[in-house]
């Protein structure tokens, strides 16, 4: 049986986090680069015939940086995910170790009323053993 450990585990989430990061810092860096380069190009604001070329590159730096954040948005959305499916869990967990110690405190005070009667009849039965016992003496 494969069991991982939690520390494994957190430290593959965290891996895949960090990678995540990485990509979407990677895919901003190539954005404001290929933006910043089609600025500094000479006859940037002039319509030439490369035009065409520079939109289809914007576009596909557009479309990748797309690309990229819905993948990051997916990783965030599945972790959100987790943890409401994990909260849940703790939720039915509490609400059923509630309804545990409610049955625990209802034994323990019915418990606790038929130990006072015990005590009481006991208590009744000595005092009448005690009256019977003087007057034996006293014959």
């Amino acid at each position: 049986m494969n069991a991982t450990s939690p520390e494994k585990t957190e430290a593959t989430e965290t891996d895949e986090n960090l990678a995540a990061v990485s990509d979407v810092e990677a895919g901003i860096r190539d954005f404001v680069r290929n933006d910043v380069a089609y600025l500094r190009r000479p006859g940037a604001g002039m319509a030439t015939s490369n035009e065409p070329a520079l939109d289809t590159n914007a576009e596909a730096t557009v479309s990748s940086v797309n690309s990229l954040i819905q993948r990051v948005a997916g990783t965030s959305l599945a972790e959100i995910e987790r943890l409401i499916t994990e909260l849940e869990g703790l939720r039915d967990l509490l609400h059923s170790e509630g309804q545990r110690v409610q049955r625990e405190i209802s034994g323990y005070a019915q418990l606790s009323q038929a130990a006072m009667k015990s005590t009481r009849i006991i208590s009744e039965n000595v005092a009448q053993w005690k009256k019977a016992a003087e007057n034996l003496r006293h014959e």
